[in-house]
């Protein structure tokens, strides 16, 4: 006797059918994939990739769901560094070593490009300001041989040159290096050489005035690649006799000259009273120096002098534009882009401020 073969597969469906029932999303979960929806349209509504979301919450009456994506690799990071190590090895340039003239009443500057934010992107239509690799560089390049000029006259012995914090806007990608998503000008790895040009011409320019010692402090936004930079810049400078470095992980970094202490951190993570006993505890020349001075960065406006118990603390001004985040919260002003520098004497403490506005 024959099987029925419509009568047979129809069993079997409804066996599978059985053992396999078809799920059906619940209402809240259900409700959570529109979320997801709803956050991906509010990205690409604002310009940006949804496949280079990091992380993030998404919430209703009943669930939260935190996700986290797979970090996408836009670039061969690695290919970058070995590259730009190779090409250290092949053209690490040999610097006579320049001989000075002994100078008896010198004074120090100390040259503060900070926070330049180098491959960050502002548009005027977004923000009213313009910011891009070109005018970071055309800034950074005219802030400090304008401090320089309106140095003339001071007799400089040594200078301490700032390697600051967040010179790169992101710390590889788009991102902060929390996981920020930022609007960039282009490919990590071109703004990572233009930067690195950058602060080879810059220090080749203060050689040319007196021996310099650099000294790197971390931002919250290339905490690793800032830190990758100076190492870098020591490896290129490194059969130079007239520059030293100081470029090690700590958080806050300090310099003696004569009786005055100078000292910075990037100004994220410490309040302002701390630091006097911070410094105090860290650095050993706190007992036999009187005049002490902290700087920090990270907010890119001037705030007032503080004097506190044995400490001056002041924040430093920064020549990067607001992007749309800061300019949608009200954190941009049009008057107070510039680059500072100061200058010391070894006996008297600060002579003399410069500001070089933009």
């Amino acid at each position: 006797m024959g099987l029925d073969r419509n009568k047979l597969h129809s069993k079997r469906y409804k066996e599978q059918k059985q053992n396999n029932p078809r799920y059906r999303l619940k209402p809240d979960e259900a409700e959570i994939i529109h979320e997801y929806r709803r956050a991906k349209h509010e990205c690409e509504k604002e310009g940006l990739d949804p496949s280079t979301l990091h992380s993030g919450w998404i919430k209703n009456k009943n669930a939260s769901l935190y996700f986290k994506l797979p970090k996408k690799e836009e670039e061969d990071y690695k290919k970058l560094f070995k590259e730009l190590v190779q090409d250290l090895e092949n053209y690490s340039p040999s610097y006579k070593k320049i001989k000075r003239k002994k100078i008896n009443d010198g004074h120090l500057f100390f040259c503060c490009p900070s926070d330049l934010h180098i491959g960050k992107l502002c548009r005027t239509f977004v923000s009213g300001q313009e910011y891009n690799n070109q005018i970071a560089v055309i800034r950074a390049l005219q802030g400090v041989r304008g401090c320089i000029q309106k140095a003339e006259g001071f007799n400089i012995d040594k200078i301490v040159f700032l390697l600051s914090g967040d010179l790169l806007h992101v710390d590889g990608g788009q991102t902060t290096t929390k996981g920020t998503i930022q609007q960039t000008d282009g490919l990590f790895s071109d703004n990572f050489i233009i930067a690195k040009k950058l602060m080879v011409e810059i220090i080749e320019i203060l050689l040319t005035i007196a021996d310099v010692h650099l000294m790197f402090t971390a931002g919250n936004h290339d905490h690793v690649t800032g830190f990758l930079m100076a190492q870098v810049l020591q490896a290129h400078f490194r059969k130079s006799k007239n520059i030293t470095f100081d470029i090690d992980y700590t958080m806050r970094k300090y310099y003696t000259y004569g009786n005055v202490l100078v000292g910075s951190t990037h100004g994220d993570r410490i309040k302002w009273d701390l630091l006097p006993m911070l410094m105090a505890d860290e650095c050993r020349d706190w007992s036999c120096t009187k005049y002490r001075y902290m700087f920090t960065q990270h907010v890119h406006h001037k705030i007032s002098n503080k004097d506190l118990i044995g400490c001056t603390i002041e924040s430093l001004r920064s020549p990067s534009e607001a992007d749309s985040w800061h300019h949608k919260s009200g954190y941009q002003s049009s008057n107070n882009k510039a680059i500072e520098s100061f200058l010391f004497h070894k006996q008297f403490g600060q002579v003399a401020r410069i500001t070089h506005l933009f």
